[in-house]
């Protein structure tokens, strides 16, 4: 299986095949549950359980950029070439709206920033699902 980096939106039944095939790989998979939600609350209560951050968020609420700097933090001290963040129960890609439209821009900034030589010292792959 190739890993193109970016997001992706991919059925439910193939979770469980890329899953498989990342751990075979190596990958460092990560899984958000938000409950079929996608407000701002439950993305970040779900980044908070699943993801590394650093430095973490502690107490400073739920401010987007301190958690998009802390989810970037945490990512990039994997020192891993290549992620996977699977988020099984979001709605449709195509219809992202409020608060699901700026999680999801936090997730593709992700994979950009993080590729990018000049900010991590070094090239490196993210991939979200």
């Amino acid at each position: 299986m190739v890993m193109d980096p970016g997001l992706h939106e991919v059925a439910g039944a193939d979770i469980p095949r890329i899953l498989d095939e990342v751990a075979r790989q190596g990958v460092p998979a990560f899984t958000l549950s938000t409950a079929t939600r996608t407000d701002q609350e439950a993305f970040f209560k779900a980044v908070q359980a699943a993801l590394p951050l650093d430095p973490p968020l502690g107490t400073v609420g739920m401010v987007w950029e301190a958690l998009a700097d802390s989810l970037w933090g945490g990512l990039h001290a994997l020192n891993a070439p290549r992620v996977v963040i699977v988020w099984p129960d979001a709605h449709p890609v195509a219809g992202a709206q409020g608060d699901f439209e700026i999680a999801l821009d936090i997730l593709r900034e992700m994979v950009t920033s993080l590729a990018e030589a000049h900010y991590t010292a070094g090239p490196s792959g993210a991939q979200a699902s």
